[in-house]
């Protein structure tokens, strides 16, 4: 199955992961091959896999060695019409340094510390609203009252684009960033090319309207921003919108129903702890973005024939590199396997990656966790699992991995 002219690598081939709890928490699959096969050829679908860590960051670090651009992809993203083509201008993902850093640059505009500082206060007043409306009820669905909405709402907002109709990205997004089911291909291509079509209909007429007023947000910064003469079109703006808004509302929407699972199924004590200390919020973000986050990977293309991971590699072959994995290394982290929000290192993580293709987006995630968690924290006493919880049918295919299509909990004021 191709998109965008890119083969979609086989994923479970790979893993065989026999339920969707297990692909949730891979954990016993990590250790296996961290211990077993650490640097890993896989056959049927022709590709490397990489899990130790110090192996992770040669790969992704060393662009000389190993390149972006290919003809491969663990990930569908966008739809294959030109609605829902990304630019290659902002093609971050998909080209290697020098090239990379003006592409980089054009986004990265979007992304400055002082944008962050500005966007603090609107971010902490979505997070209060939300954790404010929750209070009229006993029991919540995590991920409907709040881990499904808050990065919606906050994306919306930071880009420019009214946040009223936050659920009707949230639908676009969902769709975009679905991956391919086999035997399912024609008709999911269909439904991504009609989502980019209607996120492109709605969208347009606004970029067009804010190059007349242009106001504090990611819209106007793409209008006004310029690398060596270059310039974004309304087109090519509408596309990156769409690329950020799912960057933005998938993987945070993941962790923080993520980190509300841990509060409940790995640790009952944590939460209480969190709250009597606020201070320790930080670290407990780091160490579950390491801990129990679990769809980092990126794939990478031998650019010269080298031995740097201790095997053959040739020019051409595709080595996957299994950042999640990475973050359970005995040799970089004491314990890996247990939660532990008072590890000294945990900010080492690898879950945004490493090198020059860093996240982008880190500092606004770490942000949005944080005030998320903070928020969430000072307003309920105590929360506790609600019974009968199915983990495995309360979960579902996403972009970010098998990720919580609800999470009931019982909140105290």
């Amino acid at each position: 199955m191709a998109i965008i002219n890119k083969e979609i690598i086989a994923m479970q081939e790979i893993t065989q992961f026999k339920s969707r709890s297990e692909e949730f928490f891979p954990i016993s699959w990590y250790k296996n091959m961290l211990m077993n096969a650490p640097v890993y050829y896989h056959k049927e679908t022709d590709t490397w896999n990489v899990f130790k860590y110090n192996d992770a960051k040669v790969v992704l670090s060393k662009h000389e060695f190993f390149s972006s651009v290919g003809s491969r992809t663990t990930i569908a993203v966008g739809a294959n019409n030109k609605e829902g083509e990304f630019p290659e201008k902002i093609n971050v993902t998909e080209v290697d340094p020098p090239q990379h850093q003006k592409v980089r640059s054009l986004l990265s505009a979007a992304f400055t510390p002082r944008s962050l500082k500005n966007w603090e206060p609107r971010i902490q007043e979505i997070a209060t609203k939300l954790v404010d409306d929750m209070e009229a009820y006993d029991n919540v669905d995590i991920v409907q009252h709040f881990s499904g909405l808050f990065p919606t709402m906050v994306m919306a907002d930071l880009i420019g684009v009214p946040s009223t109709d936050s659920l009707l990205y949230k639908k676009w997004v969902d769709i975009l960033f679905q991956p391919y089911t086999k035997g399912r291909e024609k008709e999911i291509d269909e439904k991504k090319q009609a989502a980019a079509i209607e996120y492109f209909q709605y969208l347009y007429p606004l970029v067009v309207q804010k190059r007349s007023n242009p106001s504090e947000d990611i819209i106007s910064d793409l209008i006004k921003v310029e690398i060596d003469g270059e310039r974004f079109t309304d087109d090519e703006i509408v596309r990156t919108t769409m690329l950020l808004l799912g960057a933005g509302i998938e993987t945070t929407g993941h962790a923080i129903s993520s980190i509300f699972y841990s509060f409940l199924y790995d640790d009952s004590n944590l939460y209480d702890q969190l709250r009597n200390d606020l201070e320790l919020v930080p670290n407990a973000v780091e160490e579950m973005l390491r801990y129990r986050f679990h769809i980092s990977k990126r794939e990478r293309f031998v650019k010269q024939d080298n031995n740097l991971l201790g095997v053959e590699l040739k020019k051409g072959e595709t080595i996957i590199v299994w950042m999640s994995a990475a973050n359970f290394d005995e040799d970089m982290f004491d314990n890996p396997f247990e939660m532990n929000i008072h590890r000294p290192n945990n900010k080492k993580h690898l879950t945004f990656g490493n090198g020059a293709h860093f996240c982008l987006g880190a500092p606004l995630a770490r942000l949005e966790l944080n005030i998320a968690l903070k928020t969430f924290l000072q307003k309920y006493s105590h929360i506790e699992p609600v019974e009968a919880f199915d983990l495995e049918n309360s979960l579902t295919d996403s972009a970010t991995g098998q990720t919580l299509t609800q999470l009931p909990i019982r909140i105290y004021r």
